[in-house]
C-alpha cells in the first residue's frame, strides 16, 4: 500500500498546476426568450468543451452578487449571439425603427461578466451579438442596421434552415490571421448590425471586402487576448477548422491565464476546487 507522507501532500495541493484543469469557461444565457436560448445554447456549450474546456452557465435571472461569485473561480468568458440588440442610447444614438429591442437581463450579465475579465486579464471570445455588447461596453458604436448589396442576414421569413455567407478579409498579422492562415476566409453572416466605431483598445481585424462591414476585432492590449467575431463559428465547430481554432485558442487563453494565476496565489486551487 503506497501512503503518501502529509509533506508531499501539502506540496502536491499547493503546486496542483502541475496536474491541468479543464478551464471553466463562463457563458451567459444567450436571450431572456428561452425558445431561443433552448434552442441556441447546445452549440456553444459543445463546442467549448469539444475544446477542452468547461462551460459554466450563468442565468440572466441570478443577482449580481450570485453571478459575480461564478465569475470570478472561471478562468475565461464567451459572450453568445442573441436576437436582441443593444440599447442604442447606451452610445448617444436614437432608436432605428429596424433596431431590436434590447435585453436588459442580458445587458447586466454582459456587463458584469466584461467588468471581471477587464480586472483580471481573462480571455475574452465574443461571438455576434456578443460583439457589439463588447464593442458598446468598450465606448464604442454600432451600425444599427446593415444597408448593402451584401447579404448579412437571413432572409425575412425564411427558414432557420437558410445558411447566408460571404467572405471576411482577414488583417494581416493580426492574432487572428494566425488562426485562420488566410486572408480570406468564407464566413456564415446572421446579423443585421455590427460594429461602426471600435471601441477602447479594440481594432478591426476581419472586414467583408464587398461592403467593409466589420467582421471581427482584437484586443490591441499587450497580455490579454481579447477576439469578437460576427459570424458563428460555434455553428460550424464539427466542419471547419478556423472554427475548431477560435475555441481552441480560447481554451488555450484560458488554461495558461488559470497556470498563471495559481503561480501568483498558491491557495486559488484550493478555493475553486471547493466551488
Amino acid at each position: 500500500m503506497l501512503v503518501l507522507s502529509p509533506a508531499f501532500c501539502s506540496c502536491v495541493r499547493r503546486r496542483v498546476i502541475i496536474f491541468p484543469m479543464k478551464p471553466r469557461i463562463a457563458i451567459p444565457v444567450p436571450n431572456s426568450d428561452p425558445e431561443y436560448s433552448t434552442r441556441a445554447l447546445p452549440d456553444y456549450l459543445n463546442s467549448i468543451t469539444a475544446a477542452g474546456g468547461v462551460p459554466v452557465l450563468i442565468d440572466l435571472h441570478l443577482s449580481n452578487v450570485e453571478a459575480a461569485q461564478l465569475a470570478k473561480y472561471c478562468d475565461g468568458i464567451l459572450l453568445p449571439g442573441s436576437p436582441a440588440d443593444v440599447d442604442p442610447q447606451k452610445y448617444n444614438e436614437h432608436r432605428n425603427p429596424r433596431t431590436a429591442a434590447p435585453d436588459p437581463a442580458r445587458d447586466n450579465i454582459d456587463e458584469l461578466l466584461l467588468q471581471d475579465a477587464h480586472n483580471m486579464r481573462k480571455p475574452i471570445l465574443t461571438i455576434c451579438y456578443g460583439t457589439q455588447s463588447l464593442n458598446v461596453w468598450r465606448n464604442g458604436t454600432l451600425v444599427q442596421h446593415i444597408e448593402s448589396s451584401v447579404q448579412h442576414s437571413r432572409t425575412p421569413g425564411a427558414p432557420r434552415t437558410e445558411v447566408i455567407e460571404h467572405p471576411a478579409q482577414i488583417e494581416p498579422g493580426s492574432a487572428l490571421a494566425s488562426l485562420t492562415g488566410d486572408a480570406t476566409i468564407i464566413v456564415n453572416s446572421s446579423h443585421h448590425q455590427s460594429v461602426a466605431i471600435p471601441g477602447d483598445a479594440l481594432r478591426v481585424v476581419a472586414r467583408s471586402p464587398q461592403d467593409s462591414v466589420i467582421e471581427a476585432v482584437e484586443g490591441a492590449t499587450a497580455g490579454h487576448w481579447v477576439l469578437g467575431v460576427q459570424w458563428h463559428p460555434e455553428r460550424t465547430f464539427d466542419k471547419n477548422e478556423v472554427s475548431r481554432r477560435i475555441f481552441e485558442q480560447l481554451i488555450a487563453e484560458s488554461r495558461a491565464f488559470h497556470r498563471a494565476l495559481a503561480l501568483r496565489s498558491p491557495d486559488f486551487e484550493n478555493v475553486r476546487m471547493n466551488q
